[in-house]
């Protein structure tokens, strides 16, 4: 069973994050994290809230992997986590702390690197231009030419809703990936 950090946002596989955390439930988590060494599952939440009762997580979400961690100025835990590899929910269960696990599908990208296709050209133009005006996230290293990590960037840095974000979450093929955010900038 995966851990589950539902969030009003998506962690996408390659973005960077931070959190802060300060519930029980979720210290326990990144506790057992630290000592099995694995990570945990971060979801959009599809219903419910972030603080409180466990929420509802959305179908699809991404392992984040701790990077980093510490505390703010009011003492809270912060974290930077990585995403990882995507995944499907299957089934949910909830611990008596109130934390949401979650039996999981490993989604795969088909394939691991692709090619940039001419139609797709204009995706990797505009990401270039948002790392000019922006510059490129903290460890986004990767080529404009691979259709994969222009779709992950993308999809990382254009405004939208975290609803469709998630749901893209869920597109194997980075083409199609590409082909829905040619549709939503047209």
């Amino acid at each position: 069973m995966l851990p589950l950090f539902p969030l009003q946002a998506v962690l996408v596989p390659g973005a960077v994050m931070g959190l802060r955390v300060f519930e029980s439930r979720y210290l326990d988590m990144v506790g057992e994290c630290g000592r099995s060494g694995h990570g945990f599952g971060i979801c959009l939440i599809a219903e419910g809230d972030e603080v409180g009762a466990p929420a509802v997580p959305a179908e699809f979400g991404t392992e984040a992997v701790i990077e980093d961690f510490g505390t703010d100025d009011d003492g809270l835990l912060t974290l930077r986590v990585r995403g990882e590899r995507r995944f499907r929910v299957l089934a949910t269960s909830v611990r008596d702390s109130g934390l949401v696990e979650a039996r999981v599908e490993w989604l795969g990208e088909v394939p691991s690197v692709a090619r940039l296709r001419p139609e797709h050209a204009l995706l990797g133009t505009l990401l270039e231009r948002i790392f000019d005006q922006v510059g490129r996230p903290p460890g986004a290293d990767g080529s404009i030419e691979d259709a994969v990590w222009v779709g992950w960037r993308l999809l990382e840095m254009l405004p939208m809703p975290e609803e469709r974000r998630a749901a893209m979450l869920g597109v194997d093929d980075p083409h199609k990936r590409l082909d829905g955010l040619l549709e939503l900038i047209g």
